[in-house]
């Protein structure tokens, strides 16, 4: 059974790369539709032997480096290959010979079956054999066959893309299942070569702006080990725990963080019953990015998303996993695409258990916005899932979807396009939360709002502004002790080291996440990351640096105390990059 889903699951990527690889040939059978003579079988003959080779070479080189790497064959072969001494130093000639010899075998007897089926030319049919086609076939005919060859070409575009839908074809659309062999097993790998080779930079080598005793300088005391004094703001050590991730959530549609009034009248209420987090920053600026600093207490990236990265992202800690170790059951909930920017494979990498997509709702309601499932529909989902859950122990996540751009909503209550889609998910949070309250799940049960990413409401700057990055976090539910406001800067990654000190765990592994319950938490600071550039905020001012003109773009207040920000978030970013090299 595991042996038939890995074929059925792998099945769409096979597609897709043979798709790929069926797009010369169908062009070259369009020309042959007016040129009738062409050579059809000698055109193609090199290149059927050279796809065939190179297909025979990554399947075999994948299969056999697989025992050693334990991922899939990825770009990181590159670096190997600068040194091909090293590289095949700890293997024997005869493990070398026998590969050899399966790859010219396959590429011979690949090579050779294509060319025997491909005709010597597609001459043009006659009605009749031995009749000349008359004026007017000789004009209908090819007509016809171009119209019909588009058609399929129109077909294998759909089938390289993935279909219609936003996510475009991914190595994590194969993922299915918890053991990570089987989903390695289902990924086509000449499809995943060739995707990270896009992916692929020497990451050791991007923006280093110091020097390396000035990067150690500037970042050893940021996120140093303080002795433990973790304020307990629990009733349990081992509460349930929901985190709700709202899409687009930024502080300017909440009136309880400082933002426009009457937009989210349910969170602004439910944020006097919780902890409330006033100067949180989002660490980057797309889902993808921000979801794994959510999830792995991790820092954004300027130019990349780690997210898109399977070979990297697998190795990243999370608070899935950490709580999996302690008997918590897992499961990850969103009304969109699962696959999208790969997804799906960071998150059963990381640690969840369970995985639901669009795909496990009807199709009207998948279709009932452009991005998937509107919330009301997956809120209420969730709600049952909780009520139905028989586990002791269970970590849920979901991410929201109505509040992004159309930001069309079956919900009218503000005139303005974009706070209405807002007001319509806290609509829907809020009967959320009235309904789980009624509920025994709620009493040992702990729920952390936090937003993926920031959105700046109303836009009277740029989207590099530290306003932009400003996003609301909550904490709330029958678990905690008592309402209270933090009002230190934080970083959305803190959760990560927050959460798991309230429950008594190590978070040593996370070395981005900061605990801020902890007494020794006396050095608040907030980072950043937007396109090809970063920000830094600490209680003395905010200062935001573009790494393409190489200059500082914002600055307040400009004092002696912008050289030490800017500094800092140099160091943060060199240092985020060269952890990112070594994953």
């Amino acid at each position: 059974m595991d042996y038939l889903q890995v074929l059925q699951h792998g099945l769409s990527l096979d597609c897709t790369m043979a798709a790929y690889l069926t797009a010369i040939p169908c062009i070259l059978l369009l020309g042959t539709v007016w040129f009738s003579r062409i050579p059809f079988r000698r055109m193609l003959r090199p290149y059927y032997f050279i796809i065939s080779f190179a297909i025979a070479l990554i399947a075999v080189v994948d299969t056999s480096l697989y025992d050693f790497w334990h991922f899939k064959l990825d770009a990181t072969v590159f670096f190997y290959l600068e040194s091909p001494a090293d590289a095949i130093a700890s293997v024997s000639w005869g493990f070398l010979l026998i590969r050899l010899l399966v790859i010219l075998a396959i590429t011979g007897g690949f090579g050779y079956l294509l060319v025997r089926i491909t005709p010597l030319h597609f001459a043009k049919e006659h009605l009749r054999k031995g009749q000349e086609s008359t004026k007017k076939q000789r004009i209908v005919q090819p007509i016809a066959a171009s119209f019909l060859l588009l058609f399929v070409m129109v077909l294998l575009f759909l089938t390289i893309r993935g279909g219609w839908k936003e996510s475009t074809s991914n190595v994590g659309q194969v993922y299915f299942s918890n053991r990570q062999f089987l989903n390695h097993a289902a990924i086509n790998p000449a499809f995943n070569l060739l995707s990270s080779m896009g992916k692929s930079k020497d990451f050791n080598q991007e923006y280093n702006l110091l020097s390396e005793s000035e990067r150690q300088k500037w970042y050893a005391p940021l996120y140093k080990a303080v002795p433990d004094s973790t304020q307990s703001w629990l009733k349990s050590k081992r509460p349930n725990v929901l985190l709700l991730v709202f899409e687009s959530f930024g502080a300017g549609f909440v009136e309880a963080v400082g933002g426009e009034a009457n937009i989210t009248p349910n969170y602004n209420q439910l944020a006097k019953e919780g902890i409330l987090f006033k100067n949180c920053y989002a660490n980057s600026f797309r889902t993808d990015r921000g979801m794994v600093c959510a999830l792995s207490g991790h820092l954004g990236y300027p130019n990349t998303s780690i997210m898109k990265i399977p070979a990297k992202s697998r190795n990243l800690p999370s608070i899935a996993k950490k709580l999996v170790a302690e008997g918590y059951a897992t499961h990850f909930l969103y009304g969109g695409d699962i696959n999208f920017t790969n997804m799906k494979s960071y998150l059963l990498s990381t640690g969840y258990q369970q995985v639901t997509g669009d795909s496990s709702f009807p199709i009207a309601l998948q279709e009932s916005s452009k991005w998937g499932v509107h919330d009301e529909f997956t809120f209420h989902k969730l709600y049952n899932d909780i009520c139905a859950r028989k586990d002791s122990l269970w970590f849920e996540t979901f991410l929201t979807l109505s509040s992004h751009e159309p930001f069309e909503v079956p919900y009218q209550r503000l005139k303005a396009k974009i706070p209405n889609a807002v007001a319509y998910t806290d609509h829907c949070f809020g009967e959320f939360i009235a309904k789980l309250k009624q509920t025994p799940a709620w009493d040992n049960l702990l729920i952390i709002c936090v937003s993926d990413h920031g959105y700046y409401y109303p836009r009277t700057e740029s989207s590099t502004h530290p306003r932009y990055f400003h996003i609301p976090q909550l904490w709330l539910g029958g678990a905690i002790k008592a309402p209270q406001e933090i009002h230190k800067i934080v970083n959305q990654s803190d959760i990560a080291a927050t959460l798991l000190s309230q429950l008594g765990l190590d978070h040593s592994d996370f070395i981005y996440s900061r605990n801020v319950s902890n007494k020794g938490y006396t050095h608040p600071f907030a980072y950043y990351a937007f396109n090809d550039g970063f920000g830094f905020i600490d209680p003395t001012g905010a200062t935001t640096f573009d790494n393409k003109g190489n200059c500082v773009i914002f600055d307040q207040p400009a004092d002696s105390c912008s050289t030490k920000r800017l500094l800092r978030g140099k160091a943060i970013q060199q240092t985020s990059y060269d952890n990112l090299s070594k994953r």
